[in-house]
């Protein structure tokens, strides 16, 4: 009997059909024992003799797939590919997939919410409420303001689309200007850094966009502006930024993506940091999209010999060029 081990949680914890459908093909399930993301140790005994491997952003390394001489597939449910080692999974000829479209709706929508409540200082009143205070923000209207947007794939443009109703002066950048966009202003990065109130980042981490808001970047940006980051940890500089809110260079931030997680780091600290879990795709309707279409991936790759969404050249390619840019002895898929 083939054997599926699911490290990510939760996991059909709102609808049981992604573990019928594995059971229901003959598959021995094998559900993430620890409630949490499990550590590179802890993944290396899970994997032992998993033929298949449906993962979330733990640390999927050379070693861990070393520990699993079965394992044929590993596949992603959500997006982010810069916590699987591709090089090695190449290398040991185990196919690798992916659920890309799935988390977008979900992550634009937390994009948002991240907007009102760092310009109305939402989640500052609700702390002083709890601790016995009272006190009315003055906060900033997002039809007002310009919102600059760095990164317009699936989540970005989205992000775009749920503006409009705003009125929100929206500028754009990403590698290339993106066809059917309507609604924006394309600009170089450097016009956003100075011009925009609201930064919002939708970009992958990879060679060129690791730490790519520094203490630089984030010195151009206006004094009252604030910056979000629902993407992927190690896109921003955490102690940079944190070193720029405690001096008051910028107003604010939310982030919710960490370059280690779960994060404990400085910026938890700071009042004018709004910090969440990495939930942007954790709205019922994506989780189990992510999750059905990561399971009908494995179904697929059983059937057909190839997944139904796998991850492109493309990304192996951008993987490899983090690879080689890497200090020697770190791993870049450990991020």
């Amino acid at each position: 009997m083939l054997k599926a081990v699911i490290s990510t949680a939760p996991f059909a914890s709102v609808d049981s059909r992604p573990i019928d459908l594995l059971r229901d093909a003959g598959i021995h399930v094998t559900p993430n024992p620890y409630g949490r993301w499990p550590t590179e140790a802890e993944l290396c005994d899970l994997v032992r003799d998993a033929d298949l491997f449906i993962a979330g952003t733990e640390p999927i390394t050379d070693r861990v797939m070393a520990a699993a001489p079965r394992l044929r597939l590993i596949s992603r449910v959500g997006i982010g590919l810069d916590n699987v080692d591709l090089s090695a999974a190449r290398r040991r000829n185990i196919a690798v997939s992916y659920t890309p479209d799935a988390p977008a709706p979900a992550v634009a929508e937390l994009t948002i919410a991240l907007m009102l409540s760092l310009l109305r200082h939402v989640h500052n009143a609700d702390r002083l409420v709890r601790s016995g205070g009272w006190h009315r923000f003055l906060g900033r209207r997002l039809g007002e303001l310009t919102v600059g947007i760095i990164g317009i794939g699936r989540v970005g443009r989205r992000v775009v689309d749920l503006l409009q109703p705003f009125g929100a002066r929206v500028l754009a950048n990403d590698v290339r200007a993106v066809p059917g966009v309507a609604g924006v202003t394309w600009v170089e990065k450097d016009a956003i850094y100075e011009q925009a109130d609201v930064i919002t980042l939708h970009v992958p981490l990879t060679m060129q966009t690791e730490d790519m808001m520094r203490t630089a970047e984030i010195g151009r940006m206006k004094p009252d502006a604030v910056l979000i980051n629902t993407s992927r940890g190690g896109i921003v500089n955490e102690a940079d930024l944190a070193s720029a809110l405690r001096a008051g260079r910028i107003a604010g931030a939310a982030i919710d993506v960490f370059t280690q997680e779960p994060y404990s780091g400085e910026l938890a600290a700071i009042e004018r940091c709004l910090v969440t879990c990495h939930m942007g795709s954790m709205s019922i309707d994506c989780r189990m999209r992510m999750e059905l279409e990561a399971t009908e991936n494995v179904l697929h790759f059983l059937r057909h010999g190839t997944p139904l969404q796998p991850v492109p050249e493309e990304e192996y390619r951008l993987h490899e060029g983090r690879a080689r840019s890497a200090p020697a002895g770190n791993s870049p898929a450990a991020t």
